[in-house]
């Protein structure tokens, strides 16, 4: 288990350092190309190539002139590259097509994105839809909230973690608080004593939410078959994420894929009511899910 989670991460930072490698050349290239186009052109290069025609016999106004573009020159270049910076800039803000640099869909696999967004499109419709309509069906309410308890006082260890990692140490008091009350008053977090009788709120925090704060970019957008949508930061703490889930290291493989998919099943349990209608209302759905997760991600780092 934890084998594979390091070949994972190992695999997706190579990608993401590849695809950033090959952009920054891409875009310095750019850049130089650009410089060295314009800078022939400005007043100074043509005040200097008049100065040396006309090098023999001319009066000293024209020396004097000579000099002035002299020490106009670092001045010139530097308004030069900083136009340039600043169209470049603009450039990037337009093909992220945000304004908010934080908030950037940058999605250079969108033909991979779009045909696996496809496929779970019909997973869900044949397997996970009817699946937690049958579990709506056969278990009542009270049941159905109590697993998903359960499932949520277990992924503790992530929460707590990252709140200690953002230096948000009330947000980890909270979750040990929490946890202490479910797992013992709450019998075994079946219920969620300490939110409804002590009003102790949970503080959801992730490791990709984490990376942020500490200055990590998003990186590409990224669909995976039978997973959430990703950034390429947001899929590397997804692994760590999942790598503190504690009773992977003390049950069987079988019991933990059971687990997961009663976790999956349950979740879409929950939601099913809500996206009802959804795909049929929405012309470009795959775009309007990436918008709506790279939107979300950004508030999550603003919380």
């Amino acid at each position: 288990m934890k084998k594979s989670i390091l070949v994972a991460i190992t695999f997706a930072l190579i990608c993401f350092l590849r695809t950033e490698s090959v952009r920054g050349q891409a875009l310095e290239d750019m850049e130089q190309a650009e410089i060295a186009k314009a800078l022939p052109q400005s007043e100074f290069f043509q005040e200097e190539a008049s100065a040396a025609s006309e090098s023999d016999g001319v009066p000293m106004a024209i020396g004097i002139e000579s000099d002035n573009g002299r020490l106009n020159q670092g001045s010139e270049v530097s308004e030069l590259v900083q136009d340039f910076a600043d169209e470049r800039s603009r450039a990037e803000t337009k093909e992220d097509g945000v304004p908010d640099d934080t908030v950037g869909e940058w999605d250079p696999w969108e033909s991979f994105n779009e045909k696996t967004f496809s496929f779970n499109r019909q997973v869900d419709r044949f397997v996970l839809k009817p699946a937690a309509k049958a579990y709506n069906a056969a278990l009542p309410d009270l049941i159905r909230g109590g697993i998903a308890n359960m499932f949520d006082n277990l992924d503790v260890t992530r929460r707590l973690v990252n709140n200690v990692l953002q230096l948000k140490f009330g947000g980890a008091g909270q979750e040990l608080a929490r946890f202490a009350i479910n797992s013992t008053v709450g019998v075994a977090g079946l219920f969620d004593v300490a939110g409804h009788l002590f009003d102790i709120a949970k503080s959801d925090r992730d490791t990709g939410q984490t990376l942020g704060i500490y200055g990590i970019g998003n990186g590409p957008y990224l669909v995976l078959p039978f997973l959430h949508p990703f950034t390429i930061r947001d899929f590397v703490g997804f692994l760590f994420d999942e790598a503190m889930y504690p009773l992977d290291y003390f049950i069987p493989i079988g019991a933990i894929i059971g687990m997961t998919g009663t976790e999956t099943i349950s979740d879409r349990a929950a939601t099913i009511d809500r996206f009802e209608g959804v795909e049929d209302s929405v012309v470009d759905l795959y775009g309007s899910v990436r918008n709506a997760y790279f939107q979300r991600r950004a508030a999550d780092l603003k919380k």
